[in-house]
């Protein structure tokens, strides 16, 4: 009976642990698609205060 309740419990765990590495990926895979990773990015500047270069001393 004791190892009856072990080996349920680990196929128990096993599937849980199948699904969710197989969410995060899925769920990654699906974030890039959205966001568009592989289109090239124009010039953005990550602090906020845009591109002073373009101004003349």
């Amino acid at each position: 009976m004791d190892a009856g309740i072990f080996v349920i419990g680990f196929i128990v765990f096993v599937i849980y642990v199948y699904f969710l590495i197989w969410n995060i990926f899925n769920g990654t895979k699906k974030q890039r698609e959205e966001n568009n990773y592989g289109q090239k990015v124009d010039n953005i500047v990550a602090d906020g205060m845009g591109d002073f270069t373009r101004f003349p001393n």
